[in-house]
């Protein structure tokens, strides 16, 4: 056994001796694999597709059959498994791809050739897991409530008040207990949050703690310098006369979210 692939496989062959070989190699090929018809003639097919197809994950069709060709099945029922083409003639590949065809075996087929099918078969059944998993996660995302983050600030400027909007905040920072609003003007305010909250409170696509003591604004990241020890340096859009690195650990998702990932 080199698999172990769980399929429930139906075979539409009109030579007893080749389905019985397709048989074997698919049990040889994984002990999961069960064939639960074998079905010679296009009016017994369609018969059996229209109440049992829900009863099985793949389909081996030959395409000559006692009756005539295994496509005049597909127009009088809707196929939604897919089908792997067993066949003697290399002339009906085309046709075969227009249908539900993932693969065309030429007779006589050898184990080798089964065991590409089948992980072919394999290959794409993981890319659409993985496909509907996404979308599933994509629909879960668009339909949570929206979070409405911070768009301004009250400051205090003496006895005045004035509301600071995050579109003109170039960074937050702290100094010891106290945490600073600095403008784009270069006006410093205390606020009475921490950078704790504060993450919480605006959009992270726009702000970004590089490190404990600072909170950057992405239109104010003026340059960024490769510093050491694989860190970077940040150069704000507002006049700062203190360093402002990124801590090592940061540094990856600093790069993505300078870079809108």
């Amino acid at each position: 056994m080199t698999s172990v692939l769980t399929l429930r496989v139906l075979i539409i062959e009109d030579e007893i001796p080749a389905a019985e070989k397709l048989e074997r190699y698919l049990q040889r090929y994984s002990a999961g694999i069960s064939v639960i018809a074998k079905i010679s003639s296009v009016k017994e097919a369609v018969e059996w597709l229209r109440e049992k197809q829900k009863d099985i994950d793949l389909i081996f069709m030959d395409i000559q059959l006692l009756d005539g060709m295994s496509f005049e099945i597909f127009p009088q029922v809707p196929i939604e498994k897919p089908v792997i083409f067993v066949t003697a003639f290399n002339e009906f590949a085309l046709d075969a791809f227009k249908v539900k065809g993932i693969d065309y075996l030429l007779k006589p087929i050898s184990f080798n050739d089964l065991s590409a099918s089948l992980q072919k078969l394999e290959g794409l059944r993981s890319q659409l897991a993985w496909n509907e998993k996404l979308e599933t996660v994509k629909e879960t995302i668009a339909s949570l409530p929206t979070k409405n983050y911070k768009s301004r600030f009250m400051v205090k400027l003496g006895d005045h008040i004035r509301s600071i909007t995050t579109d003109q905040i170039g960074l937050l920072f702290a100094d010891g207990r106290d945490v600073y609003l600095v403008t784009n003007e270069n006006k410093k305010f205390i606020i009475d949050y921490t950078l704790e909250s504060l993450e919480e409170l605006i959009d992270p696509k726009l702000f970004f703690r590089a490190n404990r003591s600072y909170i950057l604004n992405i239109h104010f990241v003026q340059d960024v310098v490769v510093y050491s020890n694989s860190r970077l340096k940040i150069m704000p859009g507002v006049k700062w006369d203190q360093e402002i690195i990124v801590s090592r650990e940061k540094v990856t998702e600093f790069k993505l979210w300078f870079d809108g990932a």
